[in-house]
């Protein structure tokens, strides 16, 4: 049975190598505006997401689950912690960028929106400029 918890620093290198092997952004990990969670099965770790928060707007990224635990429900339940922490934390709205999951967020209540229409904090993220390319699809979602 997994368990959802903030991750600690040692959980970073884990978290590249599963980023990494997932193809997601890797390069700007560990900046003090980003909080990881991680799913842990027996100390292991499954799967993880991440908030990187610009005052009451918050960017939702790196959720990712280690293949072998694919379609079993785990990134429905990291997103669902993420959303609840993104609450804790006072977030209005969470946007996010994607290659290839539009359609788990938009059962998630997300929805498409221009890329331009973000907050100047977000547009000016690593991932907005650098590390996604222009033509991943910009979803957001309401929390209030």
């Amino acid at each position: 049975m997994e368990v959802i918890e903030k991750a600690t620093p040692g959980d970073l290198p884990a978290i590249r190598e599963l980023l990494s092997r997932l193809e997601l952004p890797v390069q700007d990990l560990g900046a003090e505006n980003q909080t990881f969670l991680v799913a842990r099965d027996g100390g292991v770790l499954a799967g993880c997401v991440a908030l990187e928060t610009y005052g009451e707007v918050a960017l939702l990224r790196s959720l990712a689950v280690q293949p072998g635990r694919q379609k079993v429900g785990l990134g429905h339940a990291l997103h669902d912690q993420a959303l609840s922490l993104a609450r804790e934390l006072g977030i209005r709205d969470l946007y996010l960028l994607t290659t290839t999951a539009e359609r788990f967020f938009a059962r998630a209540g997300y929805a498409r929106v221009d890329r331009g229409a973000a907050p100047a904090d977000l547009r000016g993220s690593h991932e907005f400029r650098t590390l996604c390319p222009t033509d991943a699809v910009c979803m957001a979602r309401k929390l209030t």
